[in-house]
């Protein structure tokens, strides 16, 4: 009868063994499919911007006047505070966006497909992005701003 007890002491080890790893596992798929998510987000954010700042220029070249456009964008993504940047070098302009609220220019870029200049950072709060275009001198600016 003595050995009957730590048979089901081993037993029960080995339930908590097993028990701890299932919880591990479906804990890491759901931190896996939380960031999958999030990137998702920051991706669509980097398309939305992309594409309204080629509304944006079309009505400024239409126009030949300078447009302003408050941008909809949601205040945080997963919980977090997020950041969106717009640059361009000597060949494109491009879209950045991250989670947090300092920009690490590491993440992928959705490209805007026209020659302008661009510049501007939004760190997410309760302020609204403003995406402001200018034309002066044939040279058509972007600039990204909080309203």
């Amino acid at each position: 009868m003595v050995s009957i007890i730590p048979s089901y002491v081993y037993s029960l080890f080995a339930a908590l063994v097993v028990g701890t790893i299932l919880v591990s596992a479906c804990s890491l798929s759901m931190v896996n499919i939380k960031n999958e998510a999030e990137n998702q987000q920051l991706n669509n954010i980097n398309e939305y911007v992309a594409t309204q700042s080629i509304t944006l220029l079309n009505q400024a070249v239409e126009n030949r006047q300078n447009t302003s456009l408050i941008l909809d964008l949601p205040t945080q993504i997963g919980n977090q505070e997020y950041w969106v940047f717009i640059s361009n070098d000597s060949s494109a302009a491009w879209v950045e966006s991250g989670l947090g609220t300092t920009a690490t220019l590491s993440r992928p870029q959705t490209t805007i497909p026209a020659s302008v200049t661009a510049s501007g950072l939004y760190v997410s709060s309760w302020e609204r992005p403003i995406l402001n275009c200018i034309c002066q001198n044939q040279t058509i600016i972007l600039t990204l701003t909080s309203g």
